[in-house]
């Protein structure tokens, strides 16, 4: 239907639908959650799905399963772990801007769609931002945000650069997101010295 927009937020739990992932995840955060004295958390992975004129795209992060990214909507990559290790597929993300696409995951989303309050044409300003996307190494701090670089900051760069109040969005049931405040600090470093 034209004129119509939307812009849904999905939390994966981390691993889902994948064991290996779901283990690393939970190591990492007990690690984490000793390191800072507190309770461990369920982790979580965003991802979004955005509907614009009638015609819907999921926008996520995801590790590069082949070299025909144009048939997911690629729009950006970046290494994994380390900037040489990049040159291999397997050390590769992908950013996906994909029209018609799906969310492998999307039956396991904690409390279904998180429906965002729409600034005028937020749908419209999602989909602009996502291919300007930065592309530092998955996992480092290479921005100086102050925590890692990953699938949430992708989702919660994107967000803030369109425009969306980001502070009030939160994981589920008490659960983390990490990487979702480096995200929102390196679009509001950009946003700040006009960088569009």
């Amino acid at each position: 239907m034209a004129g119509e927009q939307r812009v849904d937020l999905y939390w994966l739990p981390l691993g889902a639908g994948g064991h290996s992932v779901k283990w690393n995840g939970r190591v990492y955060e007990a690690i984490a959650a000793r390191v800072e004295g507190r309770p461990a958390r369920r982790l979580f992975h965003a991802a979004l799905e955005v509907a614009v004129d009638g015609v819907s795209y999921v926008i996520e992060q995801a590790p590069e399963p082949d070299l025909r990214g144009e048939r997911r909507g690629v729009v950006a990559e970046g290494p994994v772990g380390a900037r040489w290790a990049g040159r291999f597929r397997l050390f590769r993300y992908e950013v996906r801007l994909w029209e018609g696409g799906s969310i492998p995951d999307v039956a396991e989303a904690v409390g279904g769609p998180v429906r965002l309050a729409s600034p005028p044409d937020l749908a419209r300003r999602v989909l602009k931002a996502v291919p300007r996307v930065p592309t530092p190494v998955w996992g480092r701090d290479e921005l100086g945000a102050g925590e890692m670089w990953n699938s949430n900051a992708v989702i919660s760069w994107t967000l803030r650069m369109a425009g969306a109040d980001v502070a009030a969005i939160e994981p589920p049931d008490g659960g983390r997101a990490p990487g979702w405040r480096a995200g929102v600090v390196v679009a509001e470093r950009e946003a700040r010295s006009g960088i569009r």
